[in-house]
């Protein structure tokens, strides 16, 4: 498949890897890219030792790099760490992208934009993004209200001829096949990467992916308030439903008040994998997850069983 995500990126097949914080390391990004899309490190909150870290475990391997936009305007610094290493593309999620363009662009990466609406997304473009990524809230993680297979053709329209990738609802070649004909030119995929056998994350974090269903999965502010983020509105979480969410789901003002008591009790749980009190971000489309698999093997299915589902959908025009 060529597209001009595979020619902007230079890359063999249009999957980009979310980069998802304290999963998308050096060796899954490298893993990603190495089969053929384009791996992202998930700088997360912004700590520069692990980004440090995860870059050399990257080695020479050719990736990118991913912020949070609201996180990286506190610790700026951190982009000149990660441009130090020359990444193929920087990626900006959840916050004004526009301060960070002209950095990235004189580095000579590629600058992706991840927006959640078609004014943001018009937004980045006026400001020179090389690519738009329209997420849906099925995605897994962070992310706001519109629906992927709404969003994206939106984008597409209102930025074109700017690169459009689709986020939000996609584990399989059904998925890219579908993202495609919506007008993207590729695809961004986390919660199937994390369960992969490269990415950071506990054992019992990927085996709860593994089994659960797109039901299982709901947006919620509570793993934010016990961890003490403060994501802006209208950003939530998207996580499987595990205790700790069926106590304070819903009741988000108590947990504020009581944060104290519940936040030793809940970084305990995360460090011993309880995957019943620590949260498991995941999309919508974990129905579809059913192994834990090498990341290389992954693309590899996406882009053949993409390939195959777009040849063969002329056999419906008849």
């Amino acid at each position: 498949m060529h597209t001009p995500l595979t020619s902007l990126l230079q890359i063999q097949h249009p999957i980009l890897l979310a980069p998802m914080g304290s999963v998308s390391g050096g060796a899954l990004a490298a893993a990603v890219s190495g089969a053929g899309g384009l791996g992202m490190i998930g700088a997360g909150y912004g700590d520069a030792d692990w980004l440090r870290r995860e870059l050399a475990t990257a080695g020479d391997a050719r990736i990118g790099v991913g912020f949070i936009t609201w996180a990286l305007a506190q610790q700026p610094d951190l982009l000149e760490l990660a441009l130090a290493h020359g990444p193929a593309a920087v990626m900006f999620s959840f916050g004004d992208c526009r301060p960070f363009l002209v950095q990235v662009r004189a580095a000579g990466a590629k600058a992706i934009c991840q927006v959640q609406t078609v004014a943001d997304a018009c937004r980045a473009a006026d400001a020179g993004a090389d690519v738009i990524v329209a997420q849906g809230t099925e995605a897994g993680g962070h992310g706001a209200e519109r629906g992927t297979f709404a969003l994206v053709p939106a984008v597409v329209d209102a930025v074109s001829p700017l690169p459009v990738v689709a986020a939000g609802g996609v584990a399989d070649g059904r998925g890219l096949a579908a993202a495609l004909l919506l007008g993207a030119s590729g695809v961004l995929v986390g919660t199937r990467f994390f369960a992969t056998e490269e990415a950071l994350g506990h054992p019992a974090a990927k085996q709860a992916i593994v089994d659960a269903a797109g039901d299982d999965t709901v947006r919620t502010r509570v793993f934010d308030i016990v961890r003490g983020y403060p994501w802006p509105a209208p950003y939530t979480g998207r996580a499987l439903r595990n205790r700790f969410l069926a106590a304070w789901h819903g009741r988000e003002d108590e947990l504020e008040h009581a944060v104290e008591a519940e936040r030793a009790r809940y970084w305990q749980a995360a460090a011993e994998g309880d995957v019943d009190t620590a949260v498991v971000f995941a999309g919508d489309a974990v129905d579809c997850i059913d192994a834990i698999e090498p990341a290389a093997s992954v693309v590899q299915r996406l882009a053949a069983e993409a390939e195959r589902l777009l040849k063969g959908a002329s056999d419906l025009v008849g």
